[in-house]
């Protein structure tokens, strides 16, 4: 079974696993620049012109594999190098307009960025077209269509854009770190900074002594993941690259499931504050919005917290799909609880440097969670959760209304409409990724079948309330 969606996937894999075997062998220093040669060892291009120019963009993945542009407070940055293969012309008319008389394109530009040849072909003026797609959804022959790049859209808070050179351009004033860009282009031109090395340090520096132990905190995504193997196979060999234990993100989204629910029956509206993404969306596109937020930590903070309470010297590192908890895990509220975030293809990469081989492992298992819990993984999850923590906490004659936002621009819609005072519902739960975690820049795979894994994950908990999983920290 193949253990990525794309082939793009798979090379940046190749280079986090090499990144890390260099780390776990201590020859990061001396042996990286030789990482692209053993990656495209011969003198056949395979990917682009020539072996110098995938070589020169391998060095540039190298150097996002070890934590990339310090000065750059993203963790999503462009290789400038490998973006050159995209169209950039935006509309454009083609052959396959006709001349006609009706000039319906003429008609609905609201910038005159229509003009006509000799044969009455249509052209468009890019010095004056905004880009608004009007002229496309009239023309009778379809022939104006988008040459907008892969990049530009799936990003669906307009952070892409072109610089001097057409390569594209991040603004991270509007940036939400989503990852919705690393998966969808084409070249890998587009990556997220990797905090590998620095796990393994972490965890290197924690073999054969006591100054500390490494906990892993794993999203409830997971089992959606690693379909070559079993879960419990996987969570052993977690255990086996050093960690002291698993713990279930899923066990923190039980805990704030219950605060939220508290929360929201206190305040009687509010939004979620579960996906660092969609958080960082409100503040940047409706920062008017920004009280309405719930002041819980994430799930993935909330027990990384709880771990360091009772063991102030622990080491906690999360394991995700989410590019956007690489953002997360610095903010100054979270940083003391966290230390490293990864996502499940650089566990993969873990995996392969240090020659573990899952499918060869016992099964361990994973038991500290409810179904409400591990569900907070897929769309409408956190919903569920909301509903049942309010039936659980006794809040009598209190009803949760949520309102399920798939995506950005759904989250959109249902935030214009609190802002107009016009939400039919009390409780926003926003996830920026279509279907929501199971569908993070960071999985190995995409798509529904993720669903049907969560929600059977979700049914094996032995805790079958939200209480019930709580009560385990007490």
């Amino acid at each position: 079974m193949r253990k990525f969606d794309t082939k793009v996937q798979y090379l940046q894999y190749k280079v986090l696993r090499e990144v890390a075997r260099a780390a776990w062998q201590g020859t990061l220093a001396e042996g990286v620049l030789d990482i692209p040669r053993r990656i495209v060892p011969g003198k056949v291009p395979t990917m682009r012109c020539c072996v110098y120019k995938e070589r020169a963009i391998l060095t540039e993945r190298v150097k996002l594999a070890l934590g990339g542009d310090k000065n750059n407070p993203n963790v999503i940055e462009v290789i400038d190098i490998a973006c050159d293969e995209c169209p950039v012309g935006g509309y454009e008319v083609s052959p396959a307009c006709r001349g006609c008389l009706a000039h319906r394109c003429e008609d609905v530009c609201r910038k005159d960025a229509i003009v006509f040849d000799i044969h009455q072909k249509a052209h468009i003026d890019k010095s004056k077209c905004v880009e608004c797609g009007a002229c496309a959804n009239v023309c009778p022959y379809s022939a104006i269509s988008n040459h907008k790049r892969p990049c530009e859209n799936a990003c669906k808070v307009k952070a892409i854009s072109m610089d001097d050179n057409k390569a594209a351009r991040i603004d991270n004033q509007a940036c939400i770190a989503c990852g919705a860009c690393v998966y969808q282009c084409p070249f890998g031109a587009i990556m997220d900074k990797s905090f590998i090395a620095d796990t393994i340090r972490i965890l290197k520096e924690s073999e054969g002594s006591s100054r500390y132990r490494v906990y892993a905190v794993v999203a409830p995504s997971i089992s959606s993941q690693f379909r070559y193997a079993k879960l419990g196979q996987v969570i052993s060999g977690i255990k086996a690259l050093g960690f002291h234990t698993v713990v279930e993100a899923a066990l923190g989204a039980d805990m704030v499931a219950f605060a939220e629910a508290k929360e929201l029956v206190e305040k009687g509206l509010l939004t979620s504050s579960c996906c660092p993404a969609f958080v960082d969306y409100v503040h940047k596109q409706f920062p008017q919005l920004t009280s309405y937020i719930s002041h819980n930590l994430s799930p993935m903070a909330a027990i990384a917290q709880y771990i360091k309470e009772g063991e102030p010297e622990a080491r906690v590192v999360f394991i995700g799909p989410c590019t956007a908890k690489k953002m997360e895990f610095q903010r100054e509220e979270v940083a003391p609880h966290i230390d490293s975030v990864l996502t499940f293809e650089e566990l993969q990469a873990l995996f392969d440097s240090k020659e573990v081989d899952i499918t060869t492992l016992e099964e361990d298992v994973l038991d500290n969670a409810s179904y409400y819990g591990r569900i907070f993984a897929r769309s409408g999850g956190l919903s569920d959760a909301i509903v049942q923590g309010i039936k659980e906490i006794g809040a009598e004659g209190f009803e949760a209304r949520p309102v399920i936002c798939d995506g950005i621009e759904e989250c959109r819609k249902a935030l214009l409409r609190l802002s107009k005072n016009a939400l039919n519902g009390n409780f926003v739960e926003g996830m920026a990724c279509l279907g929501g975690c199971i569908n993070g820049a960071g999985c190995l795979t995409h798509g529904d079948k993720n669903k049907a894994e969560v929600d059977k994950y979700g049914l094996e908990a032995y805790e079958k309330t939200i209480s019930e999983a709580v009560s385990l920290l007490q």
